[in-house]
């Protein structure tokens, strides 16, 4: 579905898989990202911490709008802005798992994922920017591989790109898509931004009074 001209998107987040996914929908949109420290943000459940981390991108680039002059454009301006964050994570044998930060924890994830299930967990939320008014829900998908081979997880780890997605768990790469052996919910969920999760919570926003 695209964007009517009288809808203004922002994407607040740095990943290249969900710019991918909200241009995949038809909509444009411009780019912020939060920079906060996700590691001071902790809930023992998973959906918790995921939404928890999207409002707390959301805050954050609220206050960045407000400081870099974009608020008082946006006010002015009679179009509907939408700010759209997320947030996943992983969860392995009942552990949460975030970005790994050491090459010696993304091979403990990785091969982790030969052995058994990973299931994510990913958040979207979307602020009205004038009115403040929120929509927030949250996805769930399993992935399950084949048995990864040492010099994939290596290779994995020597390119970089491992580091900066939740356990590691990269679905799409030309090295991994191959030992996908099912995956049990959307491909889009799984990286990061669950398309009918996305449009529901746009609409809804549109439909606020």
């Amino acid at each position: 579905m695209a964007a009517s001209s009288a809808l203004r998107l922002i994407l607040g987040s740095s990943s290249a898989s969900r710019r991918q996914i909200l241009a995949e929908m038809g909509y444009s949109f411009t780019l912020l990202s939060a920079d906060i420290d996700e590691k001071e943000i902790r809930k023992e459940k998973p959906e918790e911490l995921v939404v928890a981390l999207a409002h707390a991108k959301a805050d954050a680039i609220m206050e960045k709008l407000r400081n870099n002059g974009m608020m008082k454009e946006i006010l002015d301006s009679k179009e509907t802005t939408l700010l759209i964050t997320a947030d996943q994570v992983v969860v392995h044998d009942g552990v949460i798992r975030e970005k790994p930060s050491t090459p010696e924890e993304a091979r403990k994830f990785i091969k982790g994922y030969s052995e058994s299930h990973a299931a994510t967990i990913g958040s979207v939320l979307v602020t009205d920017v004038k009115s403040g008014a929120r929509k927030e829900g949250w996805d769930k998908a399993e992935v399950y591989f084949h048995k990864i081979p040492d010099e994939v997880v290596e290779s994995l780890i020597e390119e970089g790109n491992v580091f900066y997605v939740a356990g590691g768990l990269l679905v799409e790469h030309p090295l991994t898509s191959p030992l996908v052996e099912a995956i049990v919910g959307t491909i889009d969920s799984v990286m990061g931004l669950p398309k009918a999760l996305t449009e529901k919570l746009i609409k809804e926003s549109l439909q606020e009074p």
